[in-house]
């Protein structure tokens, strides 16, 4: 192993992603080390698999996503561990939430197109929120009279969704399946509501 003696390179890449706050690719791992001790590919890949099998039985997992790699709170027990803060985590609205996913879905896609689809006008603010949220951008102009942008997802998007790439998206049938399941689900809590009264 190429890295320092007197810290194996598992450890040196697990506090790395601890302390960065953000994913980290191979060429920034790589860059933590001189020259002359720099690990290939081919190791930062066998060290991560190697601390992804050590998070397996542990509260944080080892998670791949478009930027890179990151150590974060396991998923299933994200709900529990977010009692820890008394700050409301954001909600957004369903406005917000139908654009996002129109631009995630159709991207490219123009604010008039997204305006056609919705049957409403587009708020300005809504355009704003997910551009300093850094979920989406312009990625360039329609051609057409006015030049209208184009809008279309970040990385920031999808490493905040977890996933490595636009493909993970859930497919629009998984996505009607669980608009029909959650009138169901309300149902079924209501009925229990009514049991334990």
């Amino acid at each position: 192993m190429t890295a320092s003696t007197s810290h194996p390179l598992k450890q040196i890449i697990e506090a790395a992603l601890l302390t960065a706050g953000e994913a980290m690719d191979h060429a920034r791992l790589a860059a933590l080390f001189d020259e002359a001790e720099r690990p290939g590919d081919a190791e930062i890949s066998k060290a991560l698999e190697e601390l992804a099998d050590d998070c397996a039985q542990r509260g944080v997992e080892l998670r791949q996503v478009a930027s890179g790699y990151r150590l974060q709170v396991r998923q299933s027990l994200q709900e529990r561990i977010s009692r820890m803060w008394t700050e409301r985590p954001q909600s957004y609205s369903r406005a917000l939430l139908e654009t996002l996913a129109l631009i995630a879905y159709r991207q490219p896609i123009t604010r008039g197109e997204i305006e056609a689809v919705r049957g409403v006008s587009l708020s300005s603010n809504i355009i704003r929120t997910l551009q300093e949220r850094d979920w989406i951008r312009v990625v360039g102009h329609r051609d057409v009279p006015g030049k209208p942008a184009l809008f279309g997802t970040t990385r920031a998007f999808l490493d905040h969704f977890n996933l490595k790439s636009l493909d993970e998206l859930p497919t629009l049938s998984e996505i009607r399946d669980l608009a029909n399941l959650e009138p169901e689900l309300e149902f079924e809590a209501a009925q229990q509501d009514e049991a334990e009264a």
